[in-house]
């Protein structure tokens, strides 16, 4: 049965009004799936059925052949579609997937006759979006418009393509090629028996046209014609049948072959294209012998590849870069993976701090620690003298961070498998965050004098406060991790913080605190949460951008005492620009804020006094003649029992070795210092 009509009910790479686009083969699925066909998408009334429409999955899309049933309504429409009334097609879909903005998966429900006031593309409107590991489902509806023209049937003969039938033979669909498309089958024979050895001639130039292409061509056959052609390829290479969709066991060879040998007489050529033997009898095609396959296992085991052996002997035995053959590599992730630094810190230290409406920020102290302040006790007769109060005040003004990219639109345009410019204003936050934080913690590190240094001035580090509002202690470089902790909670009493501070470090000097052990070799802490309650602290926090203040062991502060203020109109912002002489979008994101503790002694500071660094060498031991060879180190000190050591040690026990820094000299954090040697007699 011949369809009303047919066209495009949707197709692929079609970027949609809120950004997604439908990728190839999203309805392959439904191939040959027959779906309603009704009026504007109305489901509510059998009326608005108007007929079905059979889908046929294509590389361009989904192809629609549309039957109208004998209904009133079917016939108004049919009336209205061969009138030129009605131009578009759409779908309705559901159990949509995506990712990213590729919509990957989805069920055609029914395609729908639409006014042609359309939105010429294609636009999702869509709700109820669930979120789940980078992949979105929509689980409600989506109507899908194209405003493509659909192709009209008529009385007249047009031809109008008809979906794929099962039991049609290979010379029935064969009988269907117009002159110009057996034209292309009859060529693409004869290049294929070129290839392979015979002498195919040439139907290019004086029988497909100036204009039409071997390529143009062939992309108007159908996929039930594709399929033909591939059969009679296979055939005509073979001399047996290949496999398909199509029932081809009863192929008229013969006529076909006739044809084809007509076509190539014509042009010179003597002998049956579908006679693969030469003129004396031998196959032409390549083939790959046991004594070949014998030399690739061979190579194989001496170069550690099979592949490898494979893909050398490739070319030798026929099969000329192979390597077109395999796939092409697939992107495990819709966005580039970031290289760089841990910033689960960020989000503390940020969301940690008290946030003001006003950019200047000014703080009131009274210092009633002087003696001036005390009560006082009164003999009779004497003067009573006045309190003296010491007020401290300090004023922060607000300074600006910013970050800036571009891009070129062709880039933008180009780069289709990600949504470039979303990633990218989704790092220069990160980035901006990050530098925020780190300028809050310990400063940014930049020299006074660059033109990029974030003025402490205006943003104030915990780390280089004074020591009014963060008090610092500093301890020798050559303590080990107890007497560090013991150090942190001798300081402890300087605090006068808000409530139970957080400890920010380093991973490496959280690693050496928790790898404490007793003299039978337990662990002290089991987990971080055992070592902060010994510390009395909230939590541990690692910051990896104090690895660049190797002077600060740890900052103690509940950033509830740090204000960060910003007035309205300086708090993040983000602006982009379209840059029309050098074609280019530009993007900038930046917050005009300023930075202070305003409670005194509201932080507590953790230095070492940095010298050379350098790393201990390992002690050797031997266990025969139980002597420990101490290394000769320049900048560390050994010892056993508290006594130094150096050269070689006899023990005559199991014994432990320590090794410390020398004046002037200091062990990188996360460093072994500690070694045991078991005494066996």
């Amino acid at each position: 049965m011949e369809p009303d009509f047919s066209g495009w009910a949707t197709k692929n790479n079609l970027r949609c009004s809120d950004g997604r686009t439908i990728m190839p083969d999203a309805f392959a699925h439904q191939n040959q799936m027959k779906v309603p066909l009704v009026w504007q998408h109305q489901h509510n009334q059998p009326v608005n059925v108007l007929g079905h429409a059979v889908l046929e999955n294509r590389k361009e899309g989904v192809y629609a052949y549309a039957y109208f049933n004998d209904s009133p309504a079917a016939d108004n429409a049919k009336t209205l579609v061969k009138h030129g009334d009605i131009t578009s097609l759409s779908i309705y879909a559901n159990n949509l997937s995506q990712q990213g903005k590729n919509v990957m998966h989805g069920d055609i429900k029914e395609v729908s006759l639409v006014l042609s006031g359309a939105n010429p593309g294609a636009f999702i409107d869509n709700v109820n979006i669930a979120h789940a590991s980078g992949m979105e489902t929509l689980v409600d509806e989506a109507i899908i418009y194209t405003g493509l023209e659909l192709e009209h049937a008529n009385t007249q003969g047009d031809n109008v393509a008809t979906p794929t039938q099962s039991d049609k033979t290979v010379q029935d669909v064969f009988d269907t090629l117009s002159e110009e498309q057996k034209n292309v089958v009859y060529y693409l024979i004869g290049e294929a028996m070129k290839g392979n050895g015979g002498n195919g001639g040439s139907a290019s130039h004086s029988d497909l046209g100036e204009d039409a292409t071997i390529e143009e061509v062939f992309d108007t056959l159908s996929h039930q014609q594709k399929d033909a052609v591939y059969i009679i390829l296979g055939e005509a290479l073979d001399g047996q049948e290949s496999g398909g969709s199509i029932n081809h066991s009863d192929i008229d060879t013969e006529s076909i072959a006739n044809d084809i040998i007509q076509h190539f007489k014509e042009d010179g050529m003597s002998r049956n294209v579908f006679d693969q033997s030469t003129g004396g009898g031998s196959s032409a095609r390549p083939t790959l012998t046991h004594s070949q396959l014998k030399e690739i296992v061979e190579d194989a085991q001496k170069m550690g590849s099979f592949k490898e052996s494979f893909l050398a002997h490739a070319g030798t035995y026929g099969i000329d870069d192979i390597d077109i053959l395999f796939p092409d590599a697939k992107a495990l992730s819709n966005s580039p993976e970031i290289i760089g630094r841990r910033t689960e810190w960020v989000a503390a230290v940020i969301n940690g701090t008290k946030h003001s409406p006003f950019s200047r920020i000014k703080s009131t102290a009274a210092d009633l620690t002087a003696d001036e302040a005390r009560a006082k006790g009164y003999v009779k007769g004497n003067l009573k003298k006045d309190e003296v109060i010491k007020l401290l005040k300090r004023v922060t003004t607000p300074t600006t961070i910013y970050k800036k990219q571009k891009l070129d639109r062709d880039d933008i345009i180009d780069i289709t498998d990600l949504d470039v410019v979303a990633w990218l204003k989704a790092e220069m936050r990160l980035m901006l965050d990050e530098e925020l934080a780190r300028a809050v913690l310990i400063g940014d590190g930049r020299a006074a004098d660059d033109e990029d240094h974030i003025d402490s001035d205006h943003i104030r580090p915990i780390a280089d406060d004074d020591s009014m509002y963060a008090h610092q202690v500093t301890i020798g470089n050559d303590l080990d991790p107890g007497a560090t902790v013991e150090a942190i909670l001798r300081s402890r009493t300087f605090y006068k913080g808000t409530g139970t501070p957080t400890l920010f470090t380093t991973d490496g000097v959280l690693t050496d605190l928790i790898l404490q052990k007793d003299k039978v070799g337990r662990r002290l802490y089991a987990t971080e949460a055992e070592l902060a309650a010994a510390l009395r602290v909230d939590k541990i926090v690692t910051v990896e951008v104090m690895e660049d203040r190797p002077d600060i062991l740890a900052i103690l502060v509940n950033l509830a005492d740090y204000t960060l203020g910003a007035d309205q109109g300086g708090n993040v912002s983000m602006f982009d620009d379209f840059d029309i002489d050098y074609n280019q979008y530009k993007y900038l994101i930046e917050t005009r804020v300023s930075g202070a503790l305003t409670k005194p002694k509201s932080a507590l500071v953790l230095k070492q006094t940095v010298g050379t660094f350098v790393t201990p060498g390992t002690p050797s031991y031997n266990g025969t003649t139980h002597v420990i060879s101490i290394p000769a180190t320049a900048g560390v000190v050994y010892s056993i029992d508290g006594n130094d050591v150096s050269g070689d040690v006899t023990i005559s026990e199991t014994t432990e070795v320590d090794a410390r820094p020398a004046a002037g000299y200091t062990f990188p954090a996360n460093t072994v210092t500690n070694w045991t040697y078991v005494y066996t007699a």
